[in-house]
């Protein structure tokens, strides 16, 4: 049951992928959540942000930002990155991360989904059958109907992370 909560891959930031790895691999989109995801809640585009979008589009990696935030916010900073976006998504309604895709051209078996939270990005990209990668909140400061996620999640990513390291341990044995 709580696998339906864990992320394909994990990552300590969204600046810490290895995305030409995954181009190499077929992937042609990612569909990024934007707060504590790629800046702090609520900040503008950072050098940071800006920079890795536009390494992505010379990569020739579309993107689209999904966001459950209002369109202000969002559509200010995919102005910033020069990307399209959905805002008021409804993460983790399968509806939104199809726009991203349509929006982008790509499939799901092409796009990846980039997030910080397990109940909202995660779950929502493996409803709609997208590979999930897991970062680390930016910032420990939220809100604090997140702050209560962020207690729900530690169960969840405890046993996917145990899961991990077993099937891992297993795999170095069969070698």
């Amino acid at each position: 049951m709580m696998e339906r909560f864990f992320p394909a891959k994990e990552a300590e930031s969204a600046y810490g992928i290895p995305y030409e790895q995954w181009y190499r691999q077929g992937i042609r989109g990612v569909i990024f959540d934007i707060d504590n995801t790629l800046v702090p809640h609520g900040a503008p585009a950072s050098r940071q942000a800006v920079s890795l979008f536009a390494r992505l589009k010379r990569m020739g990696m579309k993107t689209c930002l999904l966001s459950n935030n209002r369109e202000p916010r969002v559509a200010s900073f995919a102005a910033q990155v020069d990307s399209p976006y959905i805002f008021k998504a409804g993460k983790p309604s399968v509806k939104g991360y199809e726009r991203a895709m349509e929006q982008m051209g790509t499939g799901r078996d092409t796009t990846v989904f980039v997030g910080d939270q397990l109940f909202t990005d995660i779950y929502g990209a493996n409803r709609t059958g997208i590979a999930s990668c897991l970062v680390k909140p930016i910032h420990p400061k939220e809100e604090i109907q997140i702050v209560l996620k962020r207690y729900l999640e530690a169960p969840v990513l405890y046993v996917y992370r145990r899961r991990r390291r077993k099937e891992a341990a297993r795999e170095r044995e069969i070698r």
